[in-house]
């Protein structure tokens, strides 16, 4: 597996300050606004992306989307 290769599984995100997503390739936001996370090589710092629109492809990899998130309907592809 490389994480360039299509995703092959999917999960529901439920933003949290306490639990990580492991081997996540990127992101689906199904309902737009704001993306809190932290990224798998610095664990340690949370980012916010201002201004996701519905139906965005994010190739992120975060090892968790934080409480602060106010986008919705988020998807992780793995």
């Amino acid at each position: 597996m490389f994480y360039s290769d299509p995703a092959d599984r999917i999960t529901a995100v439920t933003a949290s300050d306490s639990t990580d997503l492991t081997g996540s390739r990127g992101l689906l936001v199904g309902g737009a606004g704001n993306l809190a996370v932290r990224m798998i090589n610095d664990p340690s710092t949370t980012v916010t992306i201002t201004g996701v629109v519905a139906g965005a492809i994010l190739p992120l990899r975060v090892t968790r989307v934080m409480a602060a998130t106010t986008a919705t309907n988020i998807t992780a592809l793995y």
